[in-house]
């Protein structure tokens, strides 16, 4: 389909929701994108539409003004989260450094938490206050930031913060005194040619050396920059890399193993469980934005395959809610020589690690299409809900690689 069909949602069913009602049954109307297969970019972007359309915002808008549940504790959790201040000041860095010596990116990712914090404080509320925030520390940044650096860890950099701080960016496109072509320009410049470098040649190591996160968080970049700039090429990049990609992002290489559980449900083997599960769990915070965002854009990677991501989700559920998950022996090629190297049990380290990756999951395949998630739900309402956002989970990195919120923007 070269030109996406508009539609609105339903309130139940498995169709795209589009009309949302406030407390008193007033009617918001909002037009989202049909999805459709994912062979090309859309002819003609949706804004916004990368983690959140326009009905998205418009229903946290309203259901946050009337006071009603759930949405109104993801509000608060938001509020209370010292990076959503209005008098936050940002800190611009010409040089962002992850990995060696001089290591300072930790003052990029506080300030993306921020940046997006505040964009939607401004979108829910409508607080001027935080707009100017947010534009202040969009600005700072575009006009200041010239180089990512470091070892190996610099493409980390430049695909866990490229997608975040297109989100905020998204969010603030037409606001005034953003400027938007400066830190297109930023985002261009700086950020894809790593994303772009590490999906080609992998750093030149062996194509299964780095885990599935490596390649996800580049490929999140991609397309939300592709989306930013409203450029199909890179859009349909990311978009075939997950689909068909060489490396372990890919989505048979991030799941290579399937089962069916004695339940019925089915379940997917992670890329990573064997290493832990925080960076398994990470990998559902990264796959989940690659797909919400090609959603938004009308294209449907979540079911793609079989829907073998949410089989990979219910398997990480499962395990992380302290259950049994059959395991298959993984193998891979590491380094330049690609040395043979094996994990023969799933890990246990970091089980259980809460991260607010769950909500996004739970409110597509549960309530947009109506599907049974049973490990999904129980791991976001058991553990999780209501999502928090950068800051919420900690002070290092790891607190930091999802931007959160999920009961707030996506709960219906």
């Amino acid at each position: 389909m070269s030109r996406r069909e508009q539609q609105p949602e339903e309130t139940g069913g498995l169709s795209r929701r589009g009309v949302l009602k406030s407390a008193a049954a007033l009617a918001v109307a909002a037009s989202v994108t049909a999805p459709r297969v994912a062979d090309a970019a859309p002819a003609t972007f949706t804004h916004p539409g990368m983690l959140h359309n326009a009905g998205d915002i418009n229903r946290a808008k309203v259901r946050v003004a009337a006071g009603t549940a759930p949405w109104l504790s993801g509000w608060n959790r938001l509020t209370a989260n010292s990076h959503s201040g209005s008098t936050w000041t940002p800190n611009p860095q010409a040089t962002v450094i992850r990995g060696g010596t001089g290591e300072n990116y930790g003052i990029l990712y506080n300030d993306i938490a921020a940046a997006y914090q505040n964009a939607l404080r401004w979108k829910v509320a409508g607080t001027a206050a935080n707009g100017d925030t947010a534009v202040k520390i969009l600005n700072a940044w575009s006009s200041t930031l010239t180089t990512l650096t470091g070892n190996a860890d610099r493409f980390l950099a430049a695909g866990i913060y490229g997608w975040e701080f297109c989100q905020a960016a998204e969010l603030m496109r037409g606001y005034a005194g953003f400027d938007l072509a400066g830190f297109q320009a930023m985002m261009v410049d700086v950020f894809y040619p790593l994303n772009n470098s590490f999906l080609t040649n992998h750093n030149d190591a062996c194509i299964t050396n780095y885990w599935a996160n490596w390649d996800l968080c580049n490929m999140a970049s991609v397309m939300a920059i592709g989306i930013l700039t409203d450029n199909a090429a890179k859009y349909d990049q990311a978009v075939s890399y997950f689909k068909s990609g060489a490396g372990n992002g890919s989505i048979a290489h991030a799941v290579p193993y399937l089962y069916t559980d004695s339940d019925g449900y089915g379940l997917g083997q992670w890329q990573e469980s064997g290493r832990d599960q925080g960076h398994t769990v990470l990998g559902m915070g990264q796959t989940g934005a690659v797909c919400e965002m090609a959603w938004n854009q009308g294209d449907d990677l979540y079911s793609y395959d079989d829907r073998r991501f949410m089989k990979a989700a219910q398997y990480v559920a499962r395990y992380n809610l302290g259950q049994d998950v059959p395991y298959t022996t993984y193998t891979w090629g590491t380094g330049q020589s690609c040395a043979q190297s094996s994990q023969t049990v799933i890990s246990d380290s970091s089980r259980g690690q809460l991260r607010p990756v769950w909500a996004m999951l739970h409110f597509h395949y549960n309530r947009r299409i109506g599907l049974d998630d049973k490990y999904i739900s129980a791991m976001y309402y058991d553990l999780v809900a209501p999502e928090g956002g950068g800051g919420d989970y900690g002070s290092t990195s790891g607190g930091y690689d999802q931007l959160g919120f999920g009961t707030l923007m996506y709960a219906k």
